[in-house]
Order: C-alpha cells, then sequence, then structure tokens
C-alpha cells in the first residue's frame, strides 16, 4: 500500500530532533511522499534542506501563508518569484486568507492570493489553498477566496487542493466543479467532525490525504505531536465512512496525488 502526505511541514522545529526517524517511520507504513508547503522567506531553506537530505521523498512548494502577510508582503512576493524562476517546485502553496488570528490585513491578504494564483497559471503549478474561518468577521474566509478565484477565472477549470478542506458538502461541490480537490486530515478522525458528511458525499477521486503536521493531530494520538507515519489513520477512517476497502482508497487517492503534483 502506498500513500503520500500531500500536506506535512517536516521542516519545522518540532522535528528538529527526530527529523530522520520521522521520514523512515513513514516509508515503513508504505508513505513514500512527503509534499512540503512553504510558510514564507524565513522558512524557504529548512525547506530545501529537506527535500536535498531526502530526495526521493519530500518535494517542496512555494508560496506566501496568509498569516505572514504583512505591509512587506509584495517584496515577499517578489522574491518568491525569483526562486520560482531557478528552482523546481511542486505547486504554489500554501497560499490563501486565513481570518482566525487577525483580520488587520484582509485587503493585503486577498491581494497576495490573486498574485499568487496568476502565478499559478504562469507556471503551471497546482494551488494548495489555505482557507482558516473566524466567526467574528462579517463575510468568511471561504466567501472572499471563491471570489478572488471567479475574479481570475479565465474560462478554464482551476488545479489544486483546498488544504484541510473547511466547508460543507455543498462548498465542496462548489470546489470541486472549479477544478479543486479536497485535503483530508486528522480532523475527520474527530469524534464530532463535520468533515466526516463531507467524505461521504464527495467521490473518492477528489479527496487527498494530508497529515498538516505537526497539527491537527488524528485519534488515538490526538494531543500529541502530529507526522506523516499518521497518516494512515485518516486513511482508515475514510474507508470506514466510505465503505471502501483501505487499498482501494489508497490506490485511489495516491494516483489522484501522483496526477494532480505531477509526481512519478
Amino acid at each position: 500500500m502506498e500513500l503520500i502526505d500531500t500536506h506535512t511541514h517536516l521542516f519545522s522545529s518540532d522535528f528538529d530532533n527526530d527529523r530522520p526517524q520521522v521520514v523512515e517511520r513513514a516509508k515503513a507504513l508504505g508513505i513514500t511522499k512527503m509534499l512540503l508547503p512553504n510558510i514564507d522567506l524565513s522558512t524557504i531553506d529548512a525547506m530545501l534542506q529537506m527535500c536535498s537530505s531526502f530526495p526521493d521523498n519530500c518535494f517542496p512548494m512555494i508560496g506566501l501563508h496568509p498569516t505572514s502577510v504583512k505591509e512587506d508582503f509584495q517584496e515577499q512576493l517578489e522574491s518568491i518569484e525569483t526562486y520560482l524562476k531557478k528552482q523546481t517546485f511542486i505547486a504554489i502553496g500554501e497560499v490563501g486568507i486565513d481570518l482566525y488570528w487577525d483580520q488587520t490585513f484582509l485587503k493585503q491578504q486577498r491581494e497576495a492570493f490573486a498574485f499568487q494564483v496568476d502565478l499559478s497559471r504562469s507556471y503551471s503549478l497546482p494551488l494548495v489553498i489555505h482557507c482558516r474561518e473566524s466567526t467574528a468577521h462579517e463575510r468568511t474566509c471561504f466567501d472572499n477566496i471563491i471570489e478572488v478565484l471567479r475574479n481570475k477565472n479565465n474560462g478554464s477549470s482551476y488545479s489544486g487542493v483546498f488544504h484541510s478542506f473547511p466547508g460543507n458538502p455543498e462548498q465542496a461541490q462548489e470546489v470541486i466543479a472549479m477544478g479543486f480537490k479536497l485535503g483530508i486530515n486528522g480532523i475527520v478522525t474527530f469524534k464530532n467532525s463535520k468533515l466526516k458528511e463531507v467524505v461521504s458525499a464527495v467521490a473518492l477521486e477528489h479527496l487527498l490525504l494530508e497529515t498538516d503536521s505537526p497539527y491537527l493531530t488524528p485519534v488515538p494520538y490526538r494531543g500529541k505531536r502530529n507526522e506523516s507515519a499518521y497518516l494512515v489513520h485518516v486513511a482508515q477512517q475514510i474507508s470506514e465512512i466510505k465503505n471502501v476497502p483501505l487499498a482501494d482508497v489508497a490506490q485511489t487517492i495516491t494516483q489522484t496525488s501522483k496526477r494532480l503534483f505531477n509526481l512519478d
């Protein structure tokens, strides 16, 4: 059984003491590839170093995370595009809008996201979209992202994934119609997770597996540091929800992941 962790921050300092062992534990369970989303300019070197250390297993994305969008976001985006011109990346990510921590830079987040949507088209790379809500804001994060995507739509479908998909079944069908996949992680294993409804309603070929490690640790390890090896528990939960053998879940979603990110 082969699995791909399509979203993991293994270059994070949380793994400084056992990074090689974390990779080996994942590989031992058939998780052969781990895809690394960037945060901002401060994380690029660590991310690329990890990919250099594990070239058959770790693959980098490039992008400016919405929580890193501040007054200097335009300069950061210029530097990110410079990296794109000289280095190979598998996606533009993670990018999007985050209203959970701070709404101060919503306008700038929208501008940065729109710019990176253009980058994904210019470089023919999939988008990895971050969308984290805040009930305190008058318009949802999802609404803002969809509006930007519609404004940027040139008549062709998009390519990418809504990482840690935050919506309901109706919103899932909306983004699928635009060309996106849904990133499913440890949240689906939580007792009262509404993500179970989404997984039940959506065809298997529209789903991707991810951990978002070191965050969003699945049951039975909830409360501890997450790692790519725990992806198996996410796959098992999807298998149970859809009443499909685990091997079939793995085969379908792994093939989807390889096609989306152009992996061998």
